[in-house]
């Protein structure tokens, strides 16, 4: 089994944030996931909702601010009384940089909202002499995969989806399909092994639950607490 630090440490730090990723990597985590946005500006940040409602109190979208407006925000904080701030892509690479195995990438594109962040992300990761081999894209919009797919033939895709379509993922020439827990099945899983592709659900943050899975084929799971798994 793969355990992906899902957001970072997320149970003892603000999800999606430097500290949550740092005290990932120090509980052990060398597999992490993350969302990524594009700004006004063309900077990547990392957040998982389009808007800041949930994790800052302000209903403002992340695509309408800059990386210099965005730090002006502080994120709720239940943790300490820290101020934390949403965090870009390149600060966050770094911490998750050594003895990195895999960075899932999901892209946060719904309906096209953030044009040319498929190029954008290809270049911060380039910029930032992040192996190829050590990311793995996802999205929840097909179109997104798509055009990745043709910008860069050799990436390593997976196909996150609410509804498992073999002719999707054949498609994209993915490697793995991301799945909710509530949707996995032990003939899900046997359909994409057959094809050798691998599935990873989330979000499990259960040892037993975890346990399960494996035995019914899943490939590896995506948690809150990562500590638990290591």
């Amino acid at each position: 089994m793969i355990y992906f630090s899902h957001r970072g440490a997320n149970t003892f730090r603000v999800q999606n944030t430097v500290d949550a990723f740092a005290l990932a990597h120090a509980q052990g985590a060398r597999n992490f996931e993350l969302d990524v946005h594009l700004l006004k500006d063309g900077n990547l940040a990392v957040h998982h909702d389009f808007s800041l409602l949930s994790t800052a109190g302000k209903d403002i979208q992340l695509g309408c601010l800059t990386a210099q407006e965005l730090k002006q925000i502080p994120l709720k904080n239940p943790f300490s009384q820290e101020q934390i701030f949403v965090p870009l892509l390149e600060e966050v690479l770094p911490v998750v940089a050594p003895q990195l195995e895999t960075l899932n990438i999901e892209i946060k594109n719904d309906n096209n909202l953030y044009p040319g962040i498929e190029k954008v992300l290809l270049k911060t990761l380039e910029k930032y002499s992040v192996s190829a081999a050590h990311i793995l894209f996802s999205s929840f919009d097909y179109d997104t995969l798509l055009r990745l797919r043709t910008l860069a033939p050799k990436a390593r895709i997976g196909l996150l989806t609410r509804a498992f379509d073999p002719a999707l993922v054949r498609a994209l020439n993915a490697e793995s399909v991301h799945i909710n827990q509530t949707r996995f099945t032990s003939q899900l899983a046997r359909e994409c092994h057959e094809n050798k592709w691998r599935v990873y659900v989330y979000t499990v943050n259960d040892t037993a639950q975890a346990a399960q899975l494996a035995q019914n084929g899943a490939d590896g799971i995506f948690t809150d607490c990562i500590s638990a798994f290591l």
